[in-house]
């Protein structure tokens, strides 16, 4: 009986010994399915490395074309238009006859201005020997003073008649060289606005056509007074260094290609528009193919001066929060994302001009922005010549 009593408490030993076992194997595999995923691993991320050069700082300002010159075309004299002469649309030259006006009645003013011109040089002839006849009689007592005074304001009656016929035979000269309307100016001309057979008057309203000069051409640009003061102030405090000479300005078209003349920035004028706080600048540019039309849309980009510590990173490393800042994550020396508030002035190709917020040597964040945020650990790649030397846009490979 005893023994039968011991062996079985020994079973139940063993039995128990292998459930613990067999719990213990679970609670192991237990514990490490759940603490795996506690495991995180450490984000890769491209960067780029922030670096301080100097940079041409250029604007970009939209603008319109204008011509150099315009001269609408009027006639001086009053008449019926007898011919067109010039093709619509073409280039003419300064001084080209345009238009016809019928002629007859001021060929026979000017025809009569030199018949009075020669009888009053007649009568002057006739004046000046006699004046000299009386004086000398006069000298002698054989006319009286009178006589002799008459005699002499008949000879200058007659000199004044001669400058008067003179200048009327100028203007009727002037009248009839007026029957031919001239170009006044060279360039592209218009359309007509008359046909032979309409009647014009002197000096009317309504221009008979208009020359325009396109070779140089004018680009009126308008730029926000906020920004010509932060240029001027930037200047002034040393930050901007100011291009010796004219401003350079180059020309971007309405389809988007750059227009091979470069032009010169002519003068910015000294009043703000009221109702768009606006300020134009005009440039001028050689046109010598006519590329440029007047009334065009264009874009000019005007170089504003040199900085020589400015900081340009990669626009797909900033973004906007939800007050429209401009931030930028920056991996720092401890290996943690940090997040930074930027102020950019302006845009340079693909990349943001940064005025405060980044330093040099930073790492920005340009690839993988998505797998981090701030205060959590990255480890950068391994960064490519360009993007160590903060010379290229692209990211760290």
């Amino acid at each position: 009986m005893e023994a039968f009593f011991c062996k079985k408490p020994l079973l139940r030993t063993a039995g128990a010994a292998a459930m613990i076992s067999a719990l213990a194997v679970l609670a192991g595999c237990s514990k490490s399915t759940t603490e795996a995923p506690h495991q995180q691993q450490v984000a890769e991320v491209g960067v780029f490395k922030v670096a301080q050069e100097a940079l041409q700082i250029t604007t970009e300002l939209p603008g319109r074309t204008a011509a150099y010159q315009v001269a609408e075309v009027r006639p001086q004299v009053s008449g019926l238009i007898q011919k067109r002469l010039f093709v619509e649309g073409a280039d003419v030259k300064a001084g080209v006859a345009l238009y016809q006006i019928d002629a007859a009645t001021y060929q026979a003013a000017y025809n009569s201005a030199k018949a009075a011109l020669a009888k009053a040089k007649a009568n002057l002839v006739a004046a000046t020997p006699k004046v000299a006849r009386y004086k000398e009689l006069f000298a002698i007592e054989g006319v009286s003073r009178q006589d002799y005074d008459d005699a002499v304001a008949a000879h200058e009656q007659a000199k004044a008649d001669v400058e008067a016929a003179t200048a009327a035979l100028e203007q009727a000269k002037i009248n009839l060289d007026y029957t031919h309307v001239d170009a006044p100016i060279s360039g592209r001309i218009s359309r007509s606005a008359v046909t032979p057979g309409a009647l014009v008057t002197a000096s009317q309203t309504t221009a008979l056509t208009t020359v325009q000069q396109l070779d140089p051409i004018y680009v009126d640009l308008t730029q926000t007074s906020e920004d010509m003061l932060r240029l001027k102030r930037e200047i002034e405090n040393g930050g901007l260094k100011k291009n010796g000479g004219q401003a350079k300005v180059t020309l971007l078209l309405s389809d988007g290609t750059k227009y091979e003349q470069e032009g010169k920035l002519q003068f910015s004028d000294v009043t703000v528009d009221p109702g768009t706080g606006n300020v134009t600048l005009r440039a001028l540019f050689p046109n010598p193919k006519h590329d440029l039309l007047p009334g065009m849309f264009v874009r000019a980009v005007i170089e504003s001066g040199v900085n020589e510590h400015a900081i340009a990173v990669p626009q797909q490393g900033v973004t906007r929060n939800a007050k429209g800042e401009a931030t930028a994550l920056v991996l720092n020396k401890e290996g943690k994302v940090e997040q930074r508030t930027l102020v950019t002035t302006s845009t340079l190709g693909a990349k943001w001009l940064v005025k405060s917020g980044l330093n040099e040597g930073d790492l920005l964040i340009v690839e993988g922005v998505q797998k981090v945020k701030p205060g959590a650990p990255a480890n950068a790649a391994k960064p490519a010549a360009a993007v160590a030397s903060g010379s290229s846009p692209k990211s760290a490979q």
